[in-house]
């Protein structure tokens, strides 16, 4: 640490910034990782109404109230007064400036916060201040209930769409049939622009269709029958659409006058897809679960049937190829079942996270066969069940051999069990929430493992019981750690915790 503070002092890092932000937070890995550093709870509330996080601020009371958790004690940001019922955050994003580009306003260059009201109304607020900077209508003349926002292109294109279209029971009985299942209107964000609004249509996309996604360019359309297609979703907005339009345009629709965005006219439907386009790929899985990813690439399918819960296969995209060891079969007897996922850092990696057991694989050539791919481990993560025997017979004092009724699961609460696994992009760590819950207390350490081989560098424990039955999501932002539980009857806590570096306090 001392050696690069004082290459940062002599100016080796001057002429890229980058390599100065990369050097500052590997200085901020290392004084983490030491093992005076402590983690400290600074800071808990509770709260009747959802707690959300975003970079650094605490969002509670529906949006409404915002509070810093980068300050030394986490400080009111704002607080706005009690919004209408028919104002109703459903859904938000964080937007953040993108780099290199000249934006129309100054507003535009600090962090705004995306939201989605029950009335269809989207409003880019202030981060800081949460200042209405714009305001978007967005149902027109036939009624969309928008209720979801995501990324097609993280902080570059947003894709906001509706609630299931359901005809009244009425309509229903009287033989009337409902063909446009979903709306999704496509945006351009900083400065906000509107591409065009599309209908996903039965008459087009089939009868079992059940959800659909867009996610980095692909149109995902799901089945009720498990099958999964993609679609390129650049080509179906050039192929189909009608007419552009742009916000604050005045224009003449299908016999309707109004301005675009403004209420109540909303955005006009102007991508119809007339034909199926042209199919990319399709696969059937268990429950739609598919996932792309990998170099070269490649999916991970669970077979069609409820026999395979838990066992995944790793294909090739290029040829539907298996690849050698593709079958992940953890053979784990749970209540929970275990999950997989590309490694988010890009590495192509691959981790299979089970109640005792995280494994980060990696595809590889296979040794004479450039051609074919093969699944190989990298490292592993076991969880602490030294003190865990599970034998099924055991013999008392006096001799007498019993035999249990019944055998543990892998992940009974007695036992220490994986729950969370994330990645810490800016530090490069991998970090893991393991539990272990005897009677009504319950004890739970965050971990932090190097990113490349897994090995253990940092174990804070929380303080807070962890009840395994309730909903948890825990943050792990640089030097900032932030715990937020959902107990019975919509009961909200949220715990934080900072980096402490004091050794002279004991309490700390």
């Amino acid at each position: 640490v001392c050696r690069l503070l004082t290459r940062r002092a002599h100016g080796f890092y001057a002429r890229d910034a980058g390599v100065a932000h990369r050097k500052n937070l590997g200085l901020l890995r290392r004084i983490m990782c030491q093992e005076s550093t402590k983690f400290k709870n600074v800071w808990t509330t509770h709260s009747a109404s959802p707690i959300a996080y975003e970079r650094g601020r605490i969002y509670m009371d529906n949006y409404q109230c915002c509070i810093t958790s980068i300050a030394q004690q986490p400080r009111l940001i704002y607080q706005k007064s009690k919004c209408a019922k028919p104002e109703k955050i459903e859904d938000a994003l964080l937007l953040e400036c993108p780099l290199g580009e000249m934006l129309p306003s100054p507003s535009d260059y600090k962090a705004s916060l995306i939201v989605l009201t029950v009335q269809n109304w989207l409003l880019r607020l202030s981060a800081d201040s949460g200042e209405v900077l714009e305001k978007v209508y967005l149902a027109g003349s036939c009624c969309k209930f928008f209720r979801y926002l995501s990324w097609d292109t993280p902080q570059e294109v947003m894709i906001v769409k509706s609630a299931q279209n359901k005809l009244p029971a009425a309509a229903r009985q009287a033989g009337i049939q409902q063909t446009v299942l979903f709306y999704l209107a496509v945006f351009q964000v900083l400065p906000l622009s509107f591409i065009g609004m599309l209908e996903i249509n039965k008459k087009i996309f089939g009868n079992s269709v059940t959800d659909v996604a867009v996610s980095n360019g692909i149109l995902i359309v799901m089945y009720s029958m498990g099958l999964v297609r993609l679609y390129n979703f650049k080509a179906v907005l050039e192929q189909f659409m009608e007419q552009p339009f742009d916000l604050g345009q005045e224009f003449n629709w299908n016999g309707q006058v109004g301005v675009v965005g403004k209420y109540p006219f909303g955005l006009p439907c102007n991508i119809k897809i007339t034909d199926t386009p042209p199919l990319l790929f399709e696969a059937s899985s268990l429950e739609n679960a598919f996932q792309i990813g990998g170099y070269p690439w490649h999916y991970i399918i669970t077979p069609n049937k409820k026999k395979h819960k838990g066992v995944f296969h790793i294909c090739s995209l290029k040829d539907n190829t298996l690849a050698k060891n593709g079958i992940q079969d953890m053979k784990c007897c749970s209540l929970e079942p275990d999950w997989i996922y590309f490694h988010p850092d890009m590495s192509g990696r691959i981790i299979h996270v089970g109640p005792n057991l995280i494994k980060v694989l990696k595809l590889k050539e296979v040794k004479n066969h450039a051609d074919q791919m093969e699944i190989a481990e990298d490292f592993t993560i076991v969880a602490n069940r030294e003190n865990c025997v599970n034998n099924n017979v055991t013999v008392t004092a006096s001799g007498r051999v019993v035999k249990k009724r019944f055998t543990l699961l892998d992940d009974d609460p007695e036992q220490e069990t994986f729950k969370i696994v994330d990645y810490e992009d800016e530090l490069d760590l991998l970090s893991t929430v393991a539990v272990t819950q005897i009677g009504a207390d319950g004890r739970a350490h965050l971990d932090f493992h190097c990113n490349e081989h897994g090995i253990l560098l940092k174990s804070i424990p929380l303080k807070e019981s962890w009840d395994v039955t309730y909903s948890h999501e825990v943050y792990f932002d640089k030097d900032l750690v932030l715990h937020i539980e959902q107990k019975p009857n919509r009961r909200f806590s949220c715990y934080v915790y900072q980096m402490v570096c004091d050794t002279a306090r004991d309490d700390d």
